[in-house]
């Protein structure tokens, strides 16, 4: 049974192979599981469809096509097939074993041969060499100073070029000959953020504006409410939730963020299809929420739990990551308190959520502390003005201050 590189979908030609969970030549049974792909936009894992013996074609790090064969499983019956059509009968070895020894006679033979008349040739010549052993030989025919001559000069420039070898710089690849440096070829999936990122950095006319929200309010409420949400739903009540559905609210207010630009037509969408970025180890995925607009709390906090369990463990497909209209990230669980996030195209804008941090700020003419987020929302100038830019994240930031507005079912 041939092992192919599945089809995952029309803009995946090919994949690399990034992991053998068996080895060549070994037994695996049905359902186990061969190897890891990488694409240029998920990983896929690859299970074994028959059990038998594992012979690897495709080695770890090599890129192949989709469709391409990069290993088979033989089962027992073919392998036993193969052993009997390919051993040779007794009398047939003892055959091929007397034409060997009659070769290797054979070859004795002419090498005695030959080794009799290099013996004669050698008498022939010494016999002349001995009648001009007692002829003088002229100076300028003597050959013992010529040599001499000739070895003198060869030892002086081979001098001189250690010395100028010595002067000369390393070369650039010293260091990794050497091992300070490390080089390893980029995955398909690091290729092709990369590739997006300069996309939008080249392809789009972006900006950031910032500003800053209070958390209190809502951080109260999910303290208040964290026990009865998570027993009656069965999930926490985190953070995202909350900026999910100011995000809907908002992109409702503000049409134009909630779009695209296509050649020279503007692409505005009626659905909120809200992407959710999250940090994977190789790299990072958004993960789209369809129709957020029509998800309660529990819903959303679901689904981002599930995203992130299926991150984990290679299992997002091309369904979960295509179709998003709009993009939160969240660095603020890696530690930011401030960031210009980069738009992911073709969408036109993107939410940035940083580190909650006690500050002192003036409420009713007072100074207190209280927990601030740091918002940022990068847009592409080319579609969003910039009062409409400032308005949005200011319309996310009240819905946050005063997450009552919004409906939370408890």
């Amino acid at each position: 049974m041939e092992i192919k590189v599945p089809e995952v979908g029309e803009s995946i030609y090919e994949a690399q192979v990034s992991t053998w969970h068996k080895k060549d030549g070994e037994r695996v049974e049905k359902g186990d599981l061969l190897c890891e792909l990488e694409t240029d936009k998920i990983s896929l894992e690859l299970n074994a469809d028959a059990s038998g013996t594992l012979q690897i074609a495709v080695g770890e790090g090599e890129t192949v096509k989709v469709g391409a064969v990069i290993g088979t499983i033989a089962d027992e019956e073919e392998g036993e097939g193969e052993d009997e059509k390919g051993a040779a009968p007794a009398k047939d070895e003892k055959e091929a074993a007397q034409k060997e020894d009659k070769n290797a006679a054979a070859e004795e033979a002419e090498e005695k041969g030959s080794a009799q008349q290099k013996k004669k040739a050698a008498k022939n010549k010494e016999k002349p060499e001995s009648e001009s052993a007692g002829k003088a030989v002229p100076a300028a025919e003597s050959p013992s100073k010529e040599p001499e001559k000739k070895e003198r000069v060869p030892e002086k420039k081979q001098k001189e070029s250690a010395e100028d070898q010595e002067k000369k710089p390393a070369p650039r690849g010293s260091a990794e000959q050497d091992g300070r440096v490390t080089r390893t070829p980029m995955s398909p999936i690091r290729k092709r953020i990369a590739e997006r990122l300069l996309a939008a950095r080249q392809q789009t006319a972006m900006l950031t504006t910032f500003n800053e929200a209070d958390m209190s309010r809502v951080m109260a409420l999910r303290k208040k409410h964290q026990e009865s949400f998570q027993q009656r739903h069965g999930v926490k009540l985190g953070l995202m939730s909350f900026f999910v559905k100011a995000c809907v609210e908002a992109l409702k207010s503000f049409p134009e963020v909630n779009a695209s630009i296509d050649g020279d037509d503007i692409l505005t969408y009626h659905d909120y299809h809200i992407g959710i970025a999250i940090g994977a180890e190789k790299g990072l995925v958004v993960p789209v929420l369809r129709s957020a607009d029509e998800m309660h709390f529990a819903e959303i906090e679901q689904a981002i739990a599930d995203f992130a369990e299926k991150v984990e463990n290679n299992k997002i497909t091309l369904a979960d990551l295509e179709g998003g209209t709009f993009t939160i990230t969240n660095g603020g669980v890696y530690g930011s308190v401030l960031s210009t996030p980069i738009i992911n195209p073709p969408q036109s804008a993107v939410l940035g959520m940083h580190a909650i941090q006690d500050r002192p700020v003036v409420r009713d003419g007072e100074i207190v502390i209280r927990p601030i987020m740091n918002l940022a929302l990068s847009y592409d100038h080319r579609l969003i003005d910039g009062r409409q830019a400032v308005s949005f994240l200011k319309r996310i930031k009240d819905l946050v201050e005063e997450p009552e507005e919004m409906l939370l079912e408890l």
